[in-house]
């Protein structure tokens, strides 16, 4: 049990640090959709709203050197799914990489490293978590946040997502891990598929792997340096296929 509390502390720990003073990124500025540089916390979730009813789409393809994972977008959480919609079609995730990686934990990715790193407006989306439906189940697809002291509302970061991987849990073990009453469905799949319910409630779940989990669960697998990043970097891109 306290493998998996440290585990979440340490990818909670890794989404509350700001990201390092960075490069531009280069932008589609031919692609239809809000000025990504002109959003704040304020007007990005009437922008994005109004962008995903107009552009919708509910599946991406992450693409790296590992293989491709395949995700499907929740139509509840349609801030969030907007966001990574508009960002996938500007490219602006194909200059980022998976740079925290915990075993057996989750994947994280939506940065790069020094000099080839993002300096993207960091506008921030309002949570929608939606806790009875959608969970850190194995294959999850979240957002990681920064600067909680700073962020009492909880506002999601628009570019840092993540994959949860987990291992299996006997109801015992799923409940302790979490405040939240866990419904008899949840314990069941934490029990036979696995996750991490210690991040239930805290973070916005907005999709989830249907394709290429072995994918994930490689990545998760690979040696990393000792803030998580892969010894390897491990490139991606983002590509809206419905």
């Amino acid at each position: 049990m306290n493998r998996f509390l440290f585990a979440g502390l340490a990818l909670l720990a890794a989404c509350n640090q700001t990201p390092p003073p960075t490069a531009a990124p280069v932008v589609r500025k031919d692609v239809p959709g809000p000025d990504i540089a002109a959003l704040t916390d304020s007007t990005a979730p009437a922008a994005l709203l109004a962008y995903g009813k107009q552009y919708p789409g509910s599946e991406v393809l992450i693409k790296t050197r590992l293989g491709n994972i395949r995700v499907k977008l929740y139509d509840d959480t349609p801030i969030h799914r907007a966001n990574f919609l508009l960002l996938a079609r500007k490219g602006v995730f194909d200059e980022t990489m998976f740079n925290r990686v915990v075993k057996n934990f989750a994947v994280q990715g939506g940065q790069t490293y020094n000099a080839r790193t993002i300096r993207l407006k960091r506008y921030r989306l309002p949570p929608e978590i939606r806790g009875t439906t959608h969970y850190h189940k194995k294959g999850a697809l979240g957002m990681a946040r920064y600067d909680d002291e700073q962020n009492p509302g909880r506002l999601s970061s628009n570019t840092d997502f993540y994959l949860v991987v987990g291992e299996k849990l006997t109801p015992d073990q799923s409940q302790a891990m979490t405040r939240r009453q866990l419904t008899p469905a949840q314990t069941k799949v934490y029990a036979t598929q696995g996750g991490v319910p210690a991040l239930d409630g805290l973070y916005t779940v907005f999709g989830e792997v249907v394709e290429g989990q072995d994918v994930v669960d490689n990545i998760s697998n690979q040696p990393v340096e000792s803030d998580k990043w892969p010894v390897e970097d491990i490139p991606l891109k983002v590509e809206v296929v419905k």
